[in-house]
């Protein structure tokens, strides 16, 4: 059975390492991260999941294996147990760094942000994407004075399968009473231009919305470091009025 290299027994070998860790330790303290190279900043993170012995090769090997440190943290979780060294625990912590910085940035941002401009828009909705390998819907509710009541996933799959999520919307929207949505999701593919499917799901959520008096503001598409507005595209111009 594949184990971890933590859980190896300690050897002569290992114990100058300890040193090693401890400076790499001091350095993250005074500095943060500024100045690590890619494989160091996994080197450290890996000294949580495998605390004896040298984790220095085994980033290399990530890095190698996966182009980056981001590259690492999104690899499926049955890749990353393919790499010599990494076991359950270690594939484990790599899967839940950026879940965990998505959930830091919401958290830390609750209440505190009002949505004036699409691009105040994108910033929320562009962290929920942080690490996501899949198509995901995202939801988010405004309330009177544009202030944020709820961002949250509403369907993992294509967002052309409209009415498997549709009620969600209209059920989440009633409850926390919003005066305004806007919809979004990603394209794992990269490009964020709009599909045919993409136009028709969100005349579907529209009009749903509209049942129950709250607009669809916009619909944002995301793709790689950039997104589309489908409100500024002006193909809907007869239903959602741009920010």
């Amino acid at each position: 059975m594949k184990r971890d290299e933590a859980l190896h027994p300690k050897t002569k070998e290992e114990q100058p390492h300890a040193g090693h860790r401890k400076r790499v330790q001091e350095k993250f303290l005074k500095k943060g991260l500024d100045g690590f190279e890619p494989h160091e900043v996994l080197e450290f993170v890996l000294f949580f999941a495998i605390p004896r012995g040298d984790t220095n090769e085994l980033a290399h090997r990530l890095v190698g294996r996966f182009g980056s440190v981001s590259g690492a943290f999104d690899a499926p979780y049955e890749e990353l147990l393919k790499i010599r060294g990494v076991g359950r625990i270690t594939a484990l912590l790599l899967k839940l760094l950026p879940a965990l910085c998505r959930y830091y940035y919401e958290d830390s941002h609750k209440g505190k942000i009002r949505i004036c401009e699409v691009c105040d828009a994108a910033e929320i909705l562009k962290h929920k994407y942080i690490g996501r390998t899949n198509e995901v819907v995202v939801l988010l509710l405004l309330d009177s004075q544009s202030r944020v009541l709820l961002c949250d996933v509403v369907n993992e799959g294509n967002v052309n399968s409209a009415p498997v999520y549709v009620r969600r919307i209209v059920e989440l929207a009633v409850r926390y009473n919003a005066s305004a949505a806007i919809l979004s999701h990603n394209h794992p593919s990269g490009s964020p231009v709009p599909s045919r499917g993409d136009i028709d799901a969100t005349v579907e959520v529209f009009q749903a919305l509209k049942a129950v008096n709250v607009p669809l503001r916009d619909h944002l598409i995301f793709g790689d470091q950039d997104y589309v507005s489908l409100s500024h595209l002006g193909i809907l111009k007869d239903l959602m009025n741009p920010f």
